[in-house]
C-alpha cells in the first residue's frame, strides 16, 4: 500500500479514492531535464557559503538527502527559497549534485537562505528512485514526499524564518512543488514554477494527458499562489501544451499566473541553468515576490569573480595562433567558436584541450575536460569572447603558439 506518511492533509484525507491510483506497479523511463553534467566535484562557493548536508527523509528518518544550502553570512532568520531538480536521461543514480547557481546568488542576495535537496536515489541521497511510469499524478506525489522533509527539516533550523518560505521546482522538480503544495504548509507563501512537467518517451503513454489531469487535482487542492514560467522554445513542454496545463490548474481552483516569454537561446527549458536567462526571469519573479509579501530588494553585497584579464594574444577566431594544437584541436576551437556564451576553452602544453558552454562554471569544466588527457596543467585560452593567453606568470607560454 502507498504511504501517505507525510503529506497528511488535501489530496489524501478527503479522497481516499486517490490513493488507489497511488498504488500501480512501477514502470522504467527516462526525461532529460536541465542539468549539465558536470565533473565530479565543482568547488564550493564560498562567497554564498555554500554547503552540503545530509538531511533526514522517509519513514523514520532512514533515508538522507544530499542537500546544498547557500546562505547570507550571519545567524538569520533568513527567508527560505526550497529548490527542486529535474530528472536528466539515464539512472537517477549518475545524476549529480544540482545547484542552480545563478538562481541562488540572486536570492542569496536578496536575503533568503536556498536549500536544494536532491531526491530519493538521485546523487548522493540514498533510497530508491520512485518512478510511477505515465501516472503523472503519483509521480508529483512521490516527489514530494522527500521535499516535504527537507522543509520539514528547513523549519528546525534557527536560520530559517519559517513564516517566510518560497518553493520552487524546474522540470520535474516543477512538478514536484506544485504537488507538495496540496499538503497543510505553515509558512510557505508561494510557488515557483519553471517549466515544470516530465516527459515520457514511450507509445503507450500519453503524458500530455496523464500532465493536464495531475495539474487539475493539484489544482483542486492547493492554496498557495504560483507563477508558472514557460519559454517558447522550450524542446519539452511547448507553449500549448504549458497553457492547457495551466488552465487544468487554474480551472480546477488553483491560484496561479502564467509568464510566457519568448525563445530563449537554443531551449527555452534551459533558462534558468543560463547566466543570461537571468534578465529574463527576475524580474517577473520580483514582482511576483512583492505581490506575496516577501522580500525583493538586493540587501547583500555578492560580488561576481571577475574574468581572466583579456590579454590581445591573437583574434579570437585567429585558428593557427592557439598554442600547443595539432589539427584535431584545431579542428575543435573552429568548432567551439560556434557555441554559446558563457564558455571556455583550455588548452596544455601535451596538446590536450577541453572547451564547455553554457550552464554554471564554464572555465572550471573546460579546464577538468582538459585534465582528464593531460599530464601537464591546463590553462584557459578563451573565456567568452576574450582570449587570456598566456595564463598570469605564464607569459613563456606564448612561445608555443602558432605552428
Amino acid at each position: 500500500m502507498f504511504s501517505v506518511y507525510p503529506l497528511e492533509s488535501a489530496i489524501f484525507r478527503p479522497h481516499p479514492s486517490l490513493l488507489a491510483l497511488l498504488c500501480l506497479c512501477l514502470c522504467l523511463f527516462s526525461v532529460p531535464s536541465l542539468a549539465q553534467r558536470l565533473p565530479a566535484q565543482l568547488p564550493l562557493d564560498t562567497r554564498l557559503n555554500e554547503q552540503i548536508v545530509m538531511v533526514p527523509a522517509g519513514p523514520g528518518g532512514r533515508e538522507m538527502l544530499e542537500t546544498t544550502i547557500f546562505r547570507p553570512s550571519g545567524p538569520g532568520p533568513f527567508p527560505l527559497l526550497l529548490m527542486n531538480h529535474g530528472k536528466q536521461e539515464g539512472p537517477a543514480r549518475q545524476q549529480k549534485r544540482e545547484r542552480f547557481i545563478y538562481m541562488a546568488t540572486e536570492f542569496v542576495r536578496r536575503g533568503y537562505a536556498v536549500m536544494l535537496p536532491m531526491r530519493s536515489g538521485f546523487a548522493l541521497s540514498t533510497g530508491a528512485y520512485r518512478d510511477h511510469g505515465c501516472d503523472m499524478t503519483a509521480n508529483g506525489v512521490a516527489q514530494a514526499r522527500d521535499v516535504l522533509d527537507a522543509l520539514a527539516y528547513a523549519r528546525r533550523q534557527s536560520w530559517v524564518d519559517p513564516e517566510r518560505i518560497l518553493v520552487a521546482g524546474q522540470s520535474y522538480g516543477g512538478l514536484a512543488a506544485m504537488a507538495l503544495a496540496t499538503a497543510n504548509l505553515p509558512g510557505v507563501r508561494g510557488l515557483l514554477n519553471f517549466a515544470g512537467g516530465l516527459r515520457v518517451d514511450k507509445p503507450v503513454c500519453d503524458w500530455q494527458s496523464s500532465l493536464a489531469k495531475a495539474y487539475a487535482t493539484f489544482g483542486a487542492y492547493s492554496q498557495v499562489p504560483s507563477l508558472w514560467l514557460y519559454g517558447a522554445n522550450d524542446s519539452y513542454f511547448g507553449p500549448q501544451l504549458a497553457q492547457r496545463w495551466y488552465r487544468s490548474y487554474t480551472g480546477s481552483g488553483g491560484k496561479a499566473e502564467l509568464f510566457a516569454y519568448g525563445s530563449f537561446k537554443r531551449d527555452a527549458h534551459l533558462t534558468l541553468g543560463s547566466r543570461d536567462g537571468v534578465a529574463i526571469w527576475l524580474p517577473r519573479v520580483e514582482r511576483f515576490l512583492d505581490s506575496i509579501g516577501m522580500p525583493t530588494r538586493p540587501v547583500y553585497s555578492v560580488i561576481d569573480p571577475p574574468p581572466p584579464p583579456e590579454t590581445h594574444f591573437a583574434l579570437l577566431d585567429d585558428v593557427g595562433a592557439v598554442p600547443f594544437l595539432a589539427d584535431q584541436g584545431r579542428a575543435a576551437y573552429r568548432a567551439f567558436l560556434g557555441k554559446q556564451l558563457p564558455r571556455a576553452f583550455a588548452v596544455s602544453e601535451t596538446g590536450a584541450w577541453g572547451w564547455a558552454e553554457e550552464g554554471e562554471s564554464p572555465d572550471y569544466r573546460a579546464l577538468a575536460s582538459c585534465q582528464q588527457s593531460s599530464s601537464k596543467p591546463c590553462h584557459l585560452y578563451l573565456v567568452d569572447d576574450s582570449v587570456v593567453w598566456p595564463p598570469p606568470g605564464n607569459a613563456s607560454s606564448a612561445a608555443g603558439g602558432a605552428e
